[in-house]
């Protein structure tokens, strides 16, 4: 059976971009795209960072039954939605191992759907006042900031990340991304361990 490798962690952590150099350091990694009602970001492709969907559009996905998650957001924008749907993009009958970026409650409800062993947490933290810079950097950059989403989304990270629920999902290792290539040696080395 394949393994679904799991990145995750605060908002701000650099998870996209390990996402992106762990696909570029192991190709044959399938990647699983998530899906959103979020507007998409100024540099993101609708497919790549995630499937931009309207609301009306989730609901149609949601009645076809094929839904693994779904989260909703009380932004300042209004109600975003993030949720996974069993589209075709997973085969793990076929030793077929993916990558998946997403949150520790969608963590949850894929290991509910496919079972613990099939699920390997990547846990990506730094210390919270480089988290907050570089949210505040990356929100800066955009055409309409949003600080008060920057301010809602840390505030929820912390109570969304508390130690407890880490443990109760028996995530204990963690990947510290102050240093990105030390990062992505040491999630390298995991990804080879559970793949032998």
């Amino acid at each position: 059976m394949g393994r679904i490798f799991y990145i995750m962690g605060k908002s701000a952590t650099g998870k996209d971009t390990v996402y992106k150099e762990i696909l570029k350091r192991f190709p044959d990694l399938k990647t699983i795209v998530m899906y959103t009602t979020r507007p998409i970001r100024e540099n993101e492709t609708d497919g790549v960072e995630y499937h931009f969907r309207t609301i009306s559009e989730m609901e149609v996905l949601k009645k076809s039954g094929k839904m693994i998650e779904l989260r909703v957001y009380q932004t300042i924008a209004g109600p975003w939605y993030y949720f996974t749907m069993d589209d075709g993009q997973f085969d793990l009958s076929r030793d077929e191992n993916c990558l998946m970026i997403g949150t520790l409650e969608s963590y949850e409800k894929m290991i509910q759907y496919f079972g613990k062993e099939l699920l390997v947490p990547v846990y990506i933290e730094i210390p919270d006042g480089i988290r907050l810079k570089r949210a505040t950097d990356r929100e800066a950059a955009q055409k309409k900031p949003n600080f008060r989403e920057v301010c809602r989304r840390y505030l929820a990270d912390e109570e969304d990340f508390t130690e407890d629920r880490l443990k109760g999902l028996g995530i204990e290792t963690r990947f510290e991304n102050l240093d990105l290539e030390r990062c992505l040696e040491q999630i390298s080395e995991e990804i080879r361990s559970k793949c032998e």
